[in-house]
């Protein structure tokens, strides 16, 4: 199932939307939405700060969502959107719910597991691998990551 660029865009742009409610608890803003035949099915944000919880991903509470939504901890029909690149862990939850394609806006240098560090979704040892596509609106998303870390260190 993959949705046209202009589709993807739309998709992006909700999980930009997301992003932007992590201003209101100080966790970084990234959005996520995980979408089965073009309805979002499950959607995120970061609150680890919010809620003190390690796992508080955006990636993860997106994956939560849909399965509580869908009934199912299998995702595989599914796409799922992300501001910023999945780290380590969020990688290893996307290859586990068998999401079909992962599609993110900026890279993540320091600590991304899909492709700037590792290539977690892609691992031809795991027994599921996962489509990645990059780029999607990338300006936009590296620009509220870049904003919200400017300002922390204005604030300072």
């Amino acid at each position: 199932m993959n949705m046209p660029r202009s589709h993807r865009a739309v998709f992006m742009k909700h999980a930009l939307e997301l992003a932007a409610k992590c201003h209101e608890t100080g966790d970084v803003p990234v959005g996520c939405v995980v979408v089965k035949d073009g309805v979002v099915v499950g959607q995120g944000y970061n609150t680890r700060e919010k809620e003190q919880r390690v796992t508080g991903h955006a990636e993860i509470m997106a994956l939560n969502d849909a399965c509580s939504n869908l009934g199912t901890w299998k995702l595989d029909g599914c796409e799922l959107y992300v501001t910023l690149e999945p780290c380590v862990m969020c990688s290893g939850a996307i290859v586990n719910a068998r999401i079909d394609t992962v599609i993110f806006g900026a890279r993540d240098s320091k600590a991304g597991g899909v492709r700037s560090l590792f290539a977690i979704c892609e691992d031809p040892r795991l027994n599921h691998r996962v489509e990645i596509i990059e780029g999607i609106l990338k300006a936009e998303c590296s620009l509220i990551i870049s904003d919200f870390f400017t300002s922390l260190r204005l604030n300072k």
